[in-house]
């Protein structure tokens, strides 16, 4: 049996089919805006989330690096969840190469409340406090399970922000994700926030890539810290290429993934597992063992079996589906993680 991986929706290799459409593309120097493929992309991922304007980087880390970049200067205050992404696996790139200040919030399993945010915030005037300039929310959240936030959802903390007078980035790395969960568009997510980072590389499965979708302005001022951080691409087309690929096939077969990761999550809780389900589950599970002597060992017997998956903490797993695991896969995987926590008991 070939590795199940499910570690990441980011293992999956380009199909022949995508690597036909990277090899046949188009190309021109992006930096001099000459790239017709790049442009197409940006085009449609703009039209796909509702906004002026799209910049192709390299990945989502950057993405949401550059466009916390053009919202801040050094010294303004970021309000984001304590368990974003951003926050936790990007490096502290926002303090260490824009001087932006994080302002935690509690953001446990989905958006930080109303009431937390307002909280958050410090009083004007006083020399003593940063300065709130932004607010950060992550759709789908990646600690939450992968719980998509809904239309609503969003909507609120935007109005509250801009009535703050703080401008909004959405990470909607896995944006796709939660509108196919929902049955919404893309754009619904992201109405009114003033910039989204998309990512290519994840669910939709191409082998890099993200966007920043915002106005026109933002856009622009955006590729200038693009460039500043190492960004700027020559011949992008034969990558961007991918992105355009998997825009027209792969956001139509993320149901296939949710419900996959529903099975692998109904059978592990069945085989006596603890599953922590998000409220509104995409492609992601999340489960744990008693302790840290017994995950390490079901970690080490199902990568024996060829089962490969990543531990979040001591004692805890995530799963994640993605188009290169077929429903029969994802069965398997169940049965060998069950079958192998069994035989330890």
């Amino acid at each position: 049996m070939f590795p199940i991986d499910l570690k990441s929706d980011t293992v999956t290799k380009p199909s022949a089919e995508m690597r036909r459409a990277m090899c046949e593309a188009e190309v021109g120097d992006d930096v001099y805006g000459e790239d017709p493929t790049v442009e197409r992309l940006e085009k449609k991922g703009a039209e796909l989330l509702g906004k002026e304007a799209a910049l192709y980087v390299t990945s989502g880390t950057q993405g949401n690096l550059v466009s916390l970049l053009t919202h801040c200067v050094r010294g303004d205050g970021a309000i984001l969840g304590k368990d974003s992404h951003i926050l936790q696996y990007e490096g502290g790139g926002l303090s260490a190469l824009g001087g932006i200040i994080p302002m935690e919030v509690d953001d446990r399993k989905s958006l930080p409340s109303i009431s937390d945010l307002e909280r958050r915030l410090n009083p004007k005037g006083n020399v003593h406090f940063v300065q709130a300039k932004l607010l950060c929310l992550e759709n789908t959240h990646n600690r939450g399970g992968g719980h998509a936030s809904s239309p609503q959802e969003a909507a609120e903390r935007v109005e509250w922000a801009h009535s703050r007078g703080l401008a909004v980035h959405v990470d909607g790395a896995r944006i796709f994700n939660a509108a196919v969960a929902l049955g919404v568009k893309p754009s619904e997510l992201v109405k009114d926030a003033d910039s989204v980072q998309v990512c290519l590389s994840k669910a939709l499965g191409a082998p890099m890539g993200s966007l920043i979708c915002a106005s026109r302005d933002f856009v622009e001022r955006a590729r200038f810290w693009r460039k500043k951080v190492g960004g700027g691409l020559r011949q992008a087309g034969i990558v961007a290429a991918a992105g355009l690929y998997a825009f027209e096939r792969s956001i139509v077969r993320l149901a296939d993934d949710h419900e996959n990761a529903r099975l692998i999550g109904e059978a592990l809780r069945k085989g006596g597992l603890r599953v922590f389900g998000a409220d509104r589950p995409t492609n992601m599970v999340y489960f744990s063992t008693p302790d840290e002597a017994s995950a390490d060992r079901l970690l080490a017997a199902c990568r024996e079996k060829r089962v490969i998956f990543s531990k979040t903490a001591p004692d805890t797993f995530r799963l994640v589906t993605h188009l290169d695991v077929s429903r029969e896969q994802a069965l398997a995987a169940a049965e060998i993680i069950v079958g192998e926590y069994r035989t330890q008991q």
